[in-house]
C-alpha cells in the first residue's frame, strides 16, 4: 500500500566570514579563497540552529554542506544546535549563544560534505585577489570533516558531484547547478528531511526557482528558506515524488522582476 507525507528541506547561507572583519586576513593567508568563519559567525551560527530546532515540527535527518571553510564550521555550530541532549523547553538553556559547552547526541543527524554546494567558482563569487592563479582551490576533505562533531559524519554517502566545477563556471550554469543539487539530493534520501549549507547565490537560486517573478538582491548571513514536497512511498522502495513548494524564508530580501 502506498502511503504520502511530506519532505522538508531547509538551504541555508553559511555565517559572517572572517576576511569581511578583518581586511589584512587575505594578505597572509595561506587559503585567501576559503576565509573561516568570524567569531560572530559561529554565534549567528549555532543561534540559528537553535530557531530552527525550535521552530520546526519535524526531525533534520541530514546535513549536507558546501566544501568551503566557513560553510563547514557554519554546519557544525547548526549541528551542535540541532542535536543537543539539553531539554530546550526548560528556563535553564533557553537559545544560549554559545556550544562550546553543549553535550550532543551525534545520532540525531548525519552530515556529508557535497562539492556541488560549493562557490560559484567565478570572478563574481571570489574575489580576483585571494583566488588560486591556477584554479585549484585544493580542499581536503577528511581535514574540515574533523571540524564536524565527533560522530556525526557521514562519509559513506556518494556526494552528486565527486569534484569541484571547473573555475569559471559562468552565473547561468552555477545557478542550475544549485537547482540540480538539492533536487538530486532530496531524491537521494525521499524518506528524510535535509539542511543544507551553502552560499548566497545557492540561496537566490532556489529561491528564484520557485518564485519566478521575483528577483534576490540580498541574502543574510545565515539567512535560510523553507520548501516542502509530498512523497508517496511504494513498494520496494519506490516513490513518487511531487513538486518543491516554497514555505518560508528568513534573511532573503527579494524584489518583483
Amino acid at each position: 500500500m502506498a502511503t504520502q507525507e511530506n519532505q522538508n528541506v531547509i538551504v541555508m547561507r553559511h555565517g559572517d566570514r572572517l576576511d569581511n572583519f578583518e581586511e589584512l586576513w587575505v594578505m597572509k593567508a595561506e587559503r585567501p579563497w576559503d576565509p573561516p568563519l568570524h567569531q560572530d559567525g559561529k554565534i549567528r551560527a549555532f543561534c540559528t540552529g537553535q530557531k530552527i530546532r525550535s521552530s520546526i515540527d519535524f526531525p533534520i535527518h541530514r546535513v549536507f554542506v558546501s566544501p568551503f571553510l566557513r560553510c563547514v564550521q557554519t554546519a557544525a555550530e547548526v549541528v551542535r544546535a540541532l542535536c543537543d541532549v539539553a531539554d530546550h523547553n526548560g528556563e535553564s538553556n533557553v537559545l544560549s549563544s554559545n556550544s562550546d559547552s553543549v553535550i550532543i547526541d551525534p545520532s540525531k543527524v548525519k552530515v556529508s560534505i557535497e562539492y556541488g554546494l560549493c562557490e560559484m567558482l567565478n570572478l563574481v563569487a571570489v574575489r580576483a585577489a585571494a583566488a588560486p592563479k591556477d584554479g585549484d582551490f585544493k580542499f581536503s576533505i577528511s581535514q574540515y570533516e574533523s571540524e564536524l562533531p565527533a560522530g556525526t559524519v557521514d562519509n559513506t554517502v556518494e556526494p552528486v558531484y565527486k569534484k569541484l566545477p571547473e573555475w569559471e563556471e559562468s552565473l547561468e550554469s552555477a545557478r542550475a547547478r544549485y537547482v540540480e543539487v538539492v533536487k538530486a539530493l532530496a531524491d537521494k534520501y525521499p524518506s528524510e528531511n535535509l539542511l543544507l549549507v551553502t552560499h548566497g547565490e545557492g540561496i537566490g537560486s532556489i529561491f528564484t526557482e520557485l518564485n519566478k517573478d521575483a528577483t534576490v538582491l540580498e541574502v543574510a548571513y545565515c539567512g535560510h528558506l523553507y520548501v516542502k514536497r509530498s512523497i508517496q512511498s511504494g513498494e520496494n522502495q519506490s516513490f513518487t515524488a511531487g513538486e518543491f513548494v516554497y514555505e518560508k524564508q528568513t534573511g532573503i530580501i527579494s524584489a518583483a522582476k
